[in-house]
């Protein structure tokens, strides 16, 4: 097991197999949900709800400014020395270890620690976007916490971000930030056509507040169902007719028809000759068929080397 004083050993895609890590995986996947849900209680509301995603950082994942009656405060998911970290702009703050223990444990503890700072603030104590939810209060059964899997999972992270942000860079409309959703745990980059989509009958609020307009959406998560391992997404709402049939790079990336997205394996771009350049050709290759099938108007929405600053 690692501890704070170890060498950091520099590995930019590291392996992934969710086998080996599942249970990790969830319990954190509640403590972000925890965290998350402070900032959707506290953060002003932002279209598509992005007031409530996390951010890839220097040393693991952060909320960024939430604003309290008494200034601002950060939480952070400290990654490298396992700790999750509260600071507030009085110059308090407060730490709680990242180990294996109950998320009951977890959310009692990270609640006192915010009233003892003076962060007033109540949260709906159920988790979303899983199956068979537990009340976090109530949540002993997940307790997993494998320092190396979390250090692994958050490296991947960072050499996705990056890429994920150079992709961004491409676009000139409405574009998402690159941010981590603690709902469905990815980290996502979402592009608008500037049109407003057709309305989804019996959606919940938020699902219509998402894909209120055209998109289409990257991005990356540790799997789960019919895809077994970490793995890269993109998807079209609406999607233009054809768009299941389009021909995409690299020839690993494939369509799953019940998913209705395009996949590429983290695998296959950890171990190519430049996972850099063949993620770019998935995300630009997918979003080129979205976009020419949805007859985006790319000459106004996307930035040529011509253009750049």
């Amino acid at each position: 097991m690692s501890s704070a004083s170890s060498p950091i050993i520099y590995n930019p895609w590291p392996a992934l197999p969710l086998a080996e890590w599942q249970d990790t995986y969830a319990t954190l996947h509640m403590w972000t949900q925890i965290v998350g849900k402070v900032r959707l209680a506290l953060a002003p509301w932002v279209n598509h709800c992005w007031e409530v995603t996390l951010y890839v950082s220097a040393r693991g994942l952060t909320t960024s400014p939430i604003p309290y009656e008494r200034g601002i405060f950060e939480i952070e998911f400290d990654f490298l020395h396992h700790n999750l970290v509260i600071q507030t702009s009085e110059g308090t703050s407060k730490t709680i270890p990242l180990a294996p223990r109950p998320v009951a444990d977890f959310y009692k503890e990270f609640m006192a620690a915010l009233e003892s700072l003076g962060i007033h603030v109540k949260i709906w104590n159920m988790p979303v976007e899983v199956p068979n939810p537990i009340a976090f209060d109530k949540d002993f059964v997940h307790a997993s916490y494998d320092r190396d899997a979390v250090s692994r999972f958050w490296r991947a992270l960072i050499s996705v971000d990056t890429i994920f942000k150079e992709f961004r860079g491409r676009f000139i409309g409405k574009d998402s930030p690159v941010h981590f959703f603690w709902g469905s745990f990815d980290l996502a980059v979402t592009r608008f056509s500037g049109r407003r989509a057709p309305e989804r009958e019996g959606a919940d609020p938020i699902t219509r507040e998402a894909y209120s307009h055209e998109v289409i959406s990257a991005g990356f998560w540790p799997g789960a169902g019919d895809i077994k391992d970490a793995a890269f997404y993109v998807y079209a709402a609406p999607e233009p007719e054809g768009f299941s049939k389009s021909v995409v790079l690299p020839p690993q990336a494939f369509y799953h028809p019940q998913m209705k997205e395009f996949f590429l394996m983290y695998d296959d771009v950890r171990q190519a000759a430049s996972p850099k350049t063949m993620l770019l050709d998935f995300l630009q290759s997918t979003y080129e068929a979205g976009a020419n099938l949805g007859k985006w108007d790319r000459a106004e929405l996307e930035r040529t080397p011509s253009s750049a600053a």
